[in-house]
């Protein structure tokens, strides 16, 4: 149960309280960019993009994690601390990943001998003492999509840096963030298969994420709980 364990402090001071926000998750080329911005532009959120393009170490990483690891994840969960002070000042912010998942990264890393576990532990310390002063997101919608469907979109949007690094690591990180969101439940998860949904240029299919969205959030306003939705 690692996740659960090292997301045990999140919110712990105001048990119960979270914070207006709704944070898009899953694995890289799922689409939640594209969803943050269907959301900024159909619902009128205020955005916080994940720091990936003025990112001076992601493109390095890639091509040498064991050099690079620790100081790209210091440096991802550092903005994501950024961005979720930012986010809590507002009503209405929509987060493209979150510091809430940046675990499942650094822990990849330390299984795949490319962080090593002083390295680990140093990073824990940090993301402790950051989560700590977080509260958990009123919504956590989790975009699942199998690697060969991860892999395609990967593929279309053409990142080489993205496009040189092997299958295997991503169908370890579909795996890690499965069992991140059956750990999960600090905050109510609306999970949606996308695997056959194209709400980037399908008017039908972005229409039906928005109103399961709309759904789980009058269901939280109504009860304050969710039930998991899978579709």
């Amino acid at each position: 149960m690692f996740y659960k364990n090292n997301l045990r402090t999140l919110g712990k001071n105001d048990k119960g309280v979270v914070w207006p926000m709704i944070a898009v998750d899953g694995v890289v080329g799922v689409g939640k960019s594209t969803l943050m911005d269907i959301l900024v532009k159909e619902r009128e959120l205020i955005p916080f993009e994940e720091p990936v393009m003025n990112n001076p170490i992601l493109d390095k990483f890639y091509y040498d994690r064991k050099r690079y690891s620790f100081s790209l994840q210091v440096f991802f969960l550092n903005e994501r601390f950024k961005h979720i002070k930012k986010a809590s000042s507002v009503s209405g912010a929509v987060l493209d990943r979150s510091i809430y998942g940046d675990l499942i990264f650094a822990k990849m890393l330390k299984d795949g001998g490319d962080m090593t576990e002083e390295e680990f532990h140093i990073y824990l310390d940090l993301f402790h003492n950051m989560i700590e002063h977080c509260k958990p997101p009123k919504l956590m919608v989790y975009l699942e999509v199998s690697p060969e469907e991860a892999i395609r979109r990967i593929k279309k949007r053409g990142r080489d840096f993205e496009l040189a690094t092997e299958m295997e690591y991503w169908v370890n990180l579909n795996n890690e963030y499965r069992e991140y969101f059956e750990q999960y439940d600090h905050s109510p998860v609306l999970k949606v298969n996308v695997d056959e949904l194209d709400f980037e240029t399908n008017e039908k299919d972005k229409e039906y994420l928005l109103n399961l969205i709309d759904q789980a959030l009058e269901n939280i306003n109504k009860t304050g709980k969710l039930t998991q939705t899978i579709s």
